[in-house]
């Protein structure tokens, strides 16, 4: 406390910042529930005031604009009341603006599902089961822009389910369609000026907050607030040239206190077109990002696609199956909860069995709660690990664009196991944390059309069959995809990348530009083939030799020796063919003498024993001694004790450190994720951002 200038415990602190956010959430909840009708969303939709003057972009001034107060609550003990009152809760004027800032912002989220819920009740099909093309005519004509077909979908049946309870009736609006929404416990500190709140920025690493916290539930008068302190962390992904903006301050379930701190940087704008060389990835089931780099060529007419063939691929197989496996533990957990709520509901509170009932389901929840958070936490590290191999791979190879596919098309077909999987897939956080990344890098991001994608072949524009293999080409599948009009035969996501990146770079003069989110996107998909540029030959160690004499200077004459070397390496020594096969050790001066060889053998060089110690096998494992009958060890007999390995030498490593060094390695990333590594193109695609290699000569 900056008051009395002792510290206060995080216990305690948690408290507090608790009573602000409840505080807060019931100004939030009065506000949205005293307003959710019909005419107060068509006055907020209108965007003016009564003198038919634009309202403003903050949420507060806006509702003070239209006269919007909170209403006073049912009971005097809480009511919330200015600087100026003595009865109830004393709130004062920044904490009315926070809940007044979040209602703001919860009834304006609230007009997008209005206006589908509106064009959807204009447009009501006679048959549900099957639009007629003019009823979708009508339909997209009266929907807003940007709006998907699984979203269409999943209002069309809300409302269904609303007619069929009520006796057929169709609703009237969204208010009749569903409750006021739930406010969340947070406290919005943008809404608030000095008087409330402070934040500065002590040096990289750390940042102070202070904020005027409630030292109880029901603070009665100013001597009940307090100025508390409280230094943040930040994390590494803060720069240090970035703006700090007010956070917005909640509590966990965990006992911790959260701060999202929002932070800015400027950055230049990004161009929309004149890209040449560009990535464009395709989404999947197990492979979330499958990647093909391209480059135009040509203009006009003759503008075509070429890449070099090499997939990027990052594979989230085993992440997929752990998030997978947790979604159905979570459904478990929370059937048995809702099992065990049942039972105590119909037993009822005189029964002796109902208070374990609640111990039971109070602990299903809190592990429900868990399971929850982990998954969270699982998709947050994933989106963002895949976001940051994405604008990586661009980065290095020099391309100016990254094209995705269209998520509002996209829509979870099939059985429920793979609805189940594509639904739980973080597509969205995937798409923000890359055109978060992206902008720092000044790297373009837009999105195009999917449909069709995976349905033609990149090379011809044929139709593709769709395969389980390369080698199955006369079954049906999905994973491969083969033509079988230019013979083509890759895989499918890579195929599809292809078809994105083409669409791309070739419907450049179509891309559009949101004015308030700032997204970019390719509405009219441009159609073309791309074609496989051949890599450069490797060059020959005599023009290696050649380019390294131009461009090295001369070498004075002496003896070849290496920097750091004061003799040369000594040769096998000369000795008779008796001396060289013999089994007697050698001195260490004529071990020091022996050539070593820079080519590691494939297989070993030493041919292995047979169980009589005669060398007669091939290279390989040495012979492993039967086991001998009777008991076997666990059962009544110790285990033979394992002999210890010998003490390696030192410089070198045993085997099994060996082995454990390479699985390490084999460990590295992000829980098993194998993607693509980085690499720079040929020059044939363009200028490089890092390294910038000399063209290699060609041969005559």
């Amino acid at each position: 406390m900056e008051d009395g200038g002792h510290r206060v415990g995080q216990r305690v602190l948690y408290e507090r910042v608790g009573f602000l956010s409840v505080l807060c959430r019931d100004l939030t909840a009065r506000l949205v529930v005293a307003r959710w009708d019909e005419t107060s969303l068509d006055v907020l939709a209108a965007g003016v005031d009564e003198r038919g003057e634009a309202l403003p972009s903050k949420g507060w001034m806006a509702l003070r604009r239209l006269g919007w107060n909170i209403p006073a609550p049912a009971s005097a003990s809480v009511e919330c009341v200015g600087a100026a009152g003595t009865v109830g809760v004393y709130v004062s004027d920044r904490v009315r603006r926070a809940g007044e800032e979040q209602a703001a912002r919860t009834l304006r989220l609230a007009l997008h599902r209005r206006a589908i819920v509106q064009a959807l009740l204009a447009t009501w099909p006679a048959d549900l089961s099957r639009r007629t093309g003019a009823e979708w005519a009508a339909l997209r004509a009266v929907l807003p822009a940007g709006v998907g077909g699984a979203e269409i979908r999943n209002r069309t049946r809300q409302i269904r389910d609303f007619a069929q309870a009520h006796g057929g009736r169709l609703p009237s609006g969204l208010c009749e369609l569903e409750d006021p929404p739930t406010v969340a416990c947070q406290v919005l500190l943008a809404a608030m000026d000095r008087q409330q709140t402070t934040l500065e920025r002590l040096d990289l690493a750390w940042a102070r907050l202070r904020v005027k916290l409630p030292l109880c539930a029901t603070p009665c008068s100013r001597r009940d607030w307090a100025w508390h302190v409280i230094d943040l962390r930040l994390p590494a992904t803060v720069e240090p040239d970035a703006f700090l903006h007010a956070p917005t301050v909640r509590p966990t379930d965990t006992g911790r206190i959260a701060v999202d701190l929002p932070h800015s940087r400027a950055h230049p704008a990004t161009q929309a077109t004149g890209h040449t060389v560009a990535v464009g990835f395709d989404w999947g089931v197990n492979t979330l990002l499958t990647g093909a780099v391209g480059r135009l060529m040509g203009r006009g007419a003759t503008a075509r696609v070429a890449t070099d063939g090499r997939p990027l691929i990052f594979d989230a197989t085993v992440i997929s199956a752990k998030l997978h496996r947790l979604r159905g533990h979570r459904e478990h957990l929370a059937a048995k909860r809702d099992h065990y709520l049942a039972l105590a509901a119909g037993l009822g509170a005189p029964h002796r069995a109902w208070g374990p009932l609640l111990d039971r389901a109070a602990m299903l929840e809190r592990e429900h709660m868990r399971v929850c958070a982990r998954i969270r936490h699982l998709n947050h590290a994933l989106a963002w690990s895949a976001a940051r191999w994405v604008v990586d791979q661009a980065r290095t190879l020099g391309a100016s664009a990254i094209y995705l596919e269209d998520l509002s098309t996209l829509e979870a077909r099939g059985r429920r196991r793979g609805n189940a999987r594509l639904s739980g897939q973080v597509r969205g956080t995937v798409t923000d944390a890359i055109r978060h990344l992206a902008a720092g890098q000044h790297i373009a991001v837009v999105t195009v059309p999917a449909r069709g994608t995976s349905a033609l072949c990149p090379r011809c524009l044929g139709t593709l069959g769709h395969h389980p293999a390369p080698d199955r080409l006369g079954e049906r599948g999905w994973s491969w995809a083969h033509c079988p009009g230019c013979g083509l035969s890759l895989d499918r996501d890579h195929a599809a990348a292809c078809r994105i990146v083409s669409r791309g770079l070739l419907g450049q003069a179509h891309t559009t530009t949101d004015r308030t989110t700032g997204i970019r996107a390719i509405r009219t998909p441009a159609e073309g083939t791309v074609t496989v540029v051949r890599r450069p030959k490797k060059t020959t160690r005599r023009m290696r030799r050649a380019r390294r004499t131009a461009t090295t200077p001369p070498q004075p004459r002496g003896p070849h020796t290496t920097p750091g070397k004061h003799r040369p390496t000594p040769t096998w020594p000369a000795r008779s063919r008796r001396a060289r096969t013999s089994d007697r050790p050698r001195p260490a001066a004529i071990r020091g003498a022996l050539k070593s060889s820079r080519r590691m053998p494939d297989v070993r060089t030493v041919p292995a024993t047979t169980l009589l110690k005669v060398v007669k096998r091939p290279a390989g494992h040495d012979a492993q001694t039967p086991a001998l009958p009777g008991p076997r060890p666990g059962h009544g007999v110790p285990a033979p004790a394992r002999p210890e390995p010998p003490p390696a030498r030192r410089g070198r490593l045993s085997r099994e450190s060996c082995r454990r060094r390479t699985h390490a390695a084999e460990r590295t990333g992000f829980h098993h994720a194998h993607a693509t590594e980085v690499h720079s193109l040929t020059p044939r695609f363009g200028p490089h951002r890092d390294d910038a290699r000399p063209r290699h000569a060609r041969k005559a």
